[in-house]
């Protein structure tokens, strides 16, 4: 590693703390919301110096992309009263330097234990490295994720649909009145959303073997979904649709998994010259899941705005066309 990267390096790990803390800190609520997003891009840009793409690409979409749009929104609700009651200083209280240094004493700890471990570790890697090309897929990642583990995966998605439903049971937030329409923000979902389609299903595809996959193309369709609501507002409510939609993904993985147990092999258990092809058809399915959950929880539970033009925001509406 050459001096200038390192320098780049100790760079970035330095902007990481300081906009991590401008990000808890600041007393203007939309400087902090900028800051987080901008947090995320950086994180993501971690990650890939860290040789973990799969994670920068979920992180920059989900971390930057839907959680910063989903703050922003949050703000837009609150209103500039709301934003500036909550616009407080974080003030350095007894309580809070003791969390702060228990938290560092972690990390301290946490780099010692790390700098401690022999130059090779003996683990799993070789053995599941070994076993890749019964996996149905060469993605270390992929094979990871929906094969040498598959329960976690498959808990995962149901935590996700946990979530969605957990905003369902809420009690319904009033709708924002309609905007006025931006052709600009048209003419963009017309040219983003069939792109963020295509790149998506490319990233389903190309995860066998390279960075991608499910979570990553399911979070560029939930992204091209937040751009329609923005330009088109959506109520993605708890319809017979929609949680057809939000099951599809978890109940054909288990589906799959239970058929793999009667035919003989074990649970989540698949045989090696069908693997790749299962694998794919679970993906397939959990995008498709995945995404809709994610505008769900953008979106939320919303009634009827009292604003003449925020009035009909479900209906045909709904499921309208582009503009």
């Amino acid at each position: 590693m050459t001096a200038e990267v390192q320098v780049f390096d100790a760079v970035l790990a330095v902007l990481l703390l300081w906009l991590g803390w401008r990000a808890l800190a600041s007393a203007d609520l939309f400087k902090a919301v900028v800051q987080f997003i901008v947090f995320g891009l950086l994180l993501s840009l971690t990650w890939v110096r860290l040789g973990a793409p799969d994670v920068a690409l979920a992180e920059a979409a989900i971390g930057a992309g839907l959680a910063g749009a989903l703050l922003l929104d949050t703000l837009a609700r609150m209103g500039p009263s709301g934003a500036a009651d909550e616009a407080r200083p974080l003030a350095l209280t007894p309580a809070r330097v003791g969390i702060a240094l228990a938290v560092i004493g972690l990390a301290v700890l946490l780099v010692a234990s790390v700098l401690a471990l022999p130059a090779r570790w003996p683990g799993l890697v070789e053995p599941a490295l070994q076993q890749l090309s019964a996996s149905g897929v060469s993605n270390p990642v992929t094979a990871t994720l929906l094969n040498y583990r598959a329960w976690d995966t498959l808990l995962e998605i149901g935590v996700l649909m946990l979530a969605v439903l957990g905003v369902w049971i809420l009690d319904a937030e009033p709708a924002l009145p309609r905007p006025a329409p931006d052709p600009m923000l048209g003419l963009l979902l017309r040219v983003l959303l069939p792109l963020t389609v295509i790149v998506a299903g490319y990233l389903l595809w190309v995860g066998a073997h390279a960075p991608g996959g499910a979570f990553q193309g399911g979070a560029l369709l939930a992204a091209g979904g937040v751009l329609w609501h923005l330009a088109r507002p959506l109520s993605l409510g708890p319809s017979r649709a929609v949680r057809a939609v939000v099951v599809f993904g978890f109940a054909v993985f288990l589906a799959v998994g239970v058929a793999a147990a009667l035919l003989g092999g074990g649970l989540l258990t698949f045989p090696p010259e069908h693997a790749g092809a299962i694998i794919l058809v679970i993906e397939a399915a959990a995008m498709l899941s995945i995404a809709l959950i994610m505008v769900a929880l953008f979106v939320g539970r919303q009634r009827p705005a009292t604003d003449p033009q925020a009035a009909d925001t479900t209906g045909t509406q709904d499921t309208g066309a582009a503009p």
